[in-house]
């Protein structure tokens, strides 16, 4: 589900959870223990030809509203892990990073990528923006945040590089070893300064997420739990389905 590596001062973990890395519950709760146990500093990767593709929606589908709950809870715990780690923190993009993958990219401070798309496609299947999402979305895109989130698509390498979705493109052989290079760089900065700064550019998005009524996060559930986007969920599985047998 999630191999963890310590090299140094950097600790690697690699998503290993079926065949495109999709959320659910059990890998986010893996992945908030393993990045709130360690003060290294974080390379997060995928495997094979995904980073992660985002969220297991058949999981939606069957677990319910209950489930839903507990997965939005689980997500949003997971990506604030990942965005309030005060060491620096790399993602390596070894392929698709789509929707929830998408954002747990953006949630690290960098992010380096050798191919695949990536995009958040969480409006073309009716899911609203969870607070704790949106707000790191808008951290790392700045004024093209709308432009990406409301397109609703996945892009290439190069127009990713050209929307500020990612820092640098490498080779596939190079991703890993450039990755862990710059994050060991980041890590032998002092940790405390780098804290410092990681902590006051981050708190308009810390504070807005933390702002957020209870009201806006039933919104966000009834959101995932409604009858049209189960329909568009069910018709999204569908066509996944299709493009895997044709």
């Amino acid at each position: 589900m999630l191999k963890i590596e310590e090299q140094s001062d950097v600790a690697v973990l690699r998503l290993e959870h079926g065949r495109v890395n999709a959320m659910d519950a059990e890998l986010l709760d893996a992945l908030t223990a393993a990045v709130t146990s360690t003060d290294r500093a974080l390379l997060i990767t995928g495997t094979g030809t995904a980073f992660s593709a985002g969220v297991d929606l058949r999981r939606i589908l069957d677990g319910g509203p209950t489930y839903a709950a507990e997965f939005l809870v689980a997500l949003a715990r997971t990506f604030r892990a990942v965005f309030d780690h005060p060491r620096p923190t790399v993602a390596a993009i070894n392929g698709h990073a789509i929707a929830g993958g998408c954002v747990l990219a953006l949630a690290c401070d960098l992010r380096l990528m050798s191919g695949g798309r990536i995009g958040l496609a969480e409006l073309a299947v009716g899911v609203p923006f969870p607070v704790a999402a949106l707000e790191i979305v808008r951290h790392a895109l700045g004024p093209r945040a709308g432009r990406v989130l409301l397109g609703a698509d996945g892009v290439a390498a190069e127009q990713a590089l050209a929307l500020g979705l990612v820092d640098e493109l490498t080779e596939p052989d190079d991703l890993l070893p450039r990755a862990l290079d710059l994050t060991a760089e980041l890590a032998a900065r002092s940790p405390e300064a780098y804290r410092m700064a990681k902590e006051r550019l981050h708190r308009p998005a810390v504070e807005a997420i933390e702002a957020a009524s209870p009201d806006q996060h039933a919104a966000v559930l009834d959101g995932w739990t409604s009858g049209d986007t189960r329909g568009r969920i069910e018709a999204q599985l569908e066509r996944l389905a299709a493009r895997r047998t044709g």
